[in-house]
């Protein structure tokens, strides 16, 4: 039995990320404050004869449609063999906001609809898609940890920011930024504290890391400015988020927010930017 369903696939925001150990296998171990954005892709799941993926939207050109793509890999991990799926993209894709990832998870949760698709959804399928599919599937502030299995949602989570996400359009490979860490043994996170409110987590973000940040802009300097263009416009925090090249800015409120991605657009036309809310 199957049906038709529809899923949100929101763009996966690492306020923090620190890179904590290696593995013999060469896996890094991390330690990240994930939350997810109001912007993202979507996906629609209905009927079909055979699998088969088509892709919409205004970051549709060069996106895949073969098995190379993860819709069409967590398809077959849920065990679908018939279904259309059309992929509506909006997130750049390899851009450290884990579009790829959270076009995944959000086949996955549509399956569940659509074609009762439970088994989908077993720890070892969903981390087999990659390591950012886990908690994209949560799609909540989560602390990541471990290559990416092991989730601690934050409870009763955290305040919600108001935030601009900017990518100026550049590629950065992430197997060239995991090798050019010069440290790759930082300190974790330490304990979450219960904030009370959007200052006192702002200041708490402040004093962590996003450990591939340095790496990034050695290998695309254009991060570096972007990074500099948010501050100026009066971000609180201006980091990369993941590998890049995606960064946000946080601002005080949902106004100032707007203003300066109008503003920056005006700017540099060529860059994807988006006022958004993360929580």
């Amino acid at each position: 039995m199957s049906g038709v369903a529809a899923a949100f696939a929101p763009a996966k925001v690492n306020l923090t990320l620190h890179v904590i150990g290696q593995r013999a296998d060469g896996y890094h171990l991390l330690d990240s404050l994930v939350v997810f954005a109001d912007v993202g892709d979507h996906i629609l799941v209905a009927p079909g004869s055979g699998l088969h993926l088509t892709v919409t939207g205004p970051m549709a050109t060069g996106v895949p449609v073969d098995d190379s793509n993860l819709v069409i890999r967590a398809a077959r991990t849920a065990g679908v063999t018939d279904a259309q799926i059309t992929l509506d993209k909006h997130l750049p894709a390899a851009a450290g906001i884990g579009g790829g990832s959270s076009d995944a998870a959000a086949t996955l949760r549509a399956l569940m609809q659509s074609h009762e698709a439970d088994g989908a959804v077993m720890p070892e399928n969903v981390l087999a898609l990659g390591a950012d599919v886990p908690v994209c599937l949560a799609a909540t502030a989560t602390r990541m940890s471990g290559i990416g299995e092991v989730l601690e949602p934050i409870i009763p989570g955290l305040p919600p920011f108001a935030a601009v996400l900017v990518n100026p359009g550049v590629g950065v490979s992430t197997p060239e930024v995991f090798r050019a860490l010069r440290h790759k043994d930082g300190a974790p996170m330490g304990e979450i504290p219960a904030f009370s409110g959007f200052d006192s987590c702002v200041a708490w973000l402040a004093e962590q890391r996003n450990d591939l940040q340095v790496a990034a802009v050695a290998q695309q300097p254009v991060i570096g400015r972007v990074l500099d263009r948010l501050q100026e416009r009066g971000a609180v925090l201006a980091r990369m988020s993941g590998s890049g090249a995606t960064c946000f800015g946080l601002f005080a409120d949902t106004e100032s927010a707007k203003q300066v991605a109008a503003d920056l657009a005006r700017v540099e036309p060529e860059w994807w930017i988006r006022p958004t809310v993360l929580g």
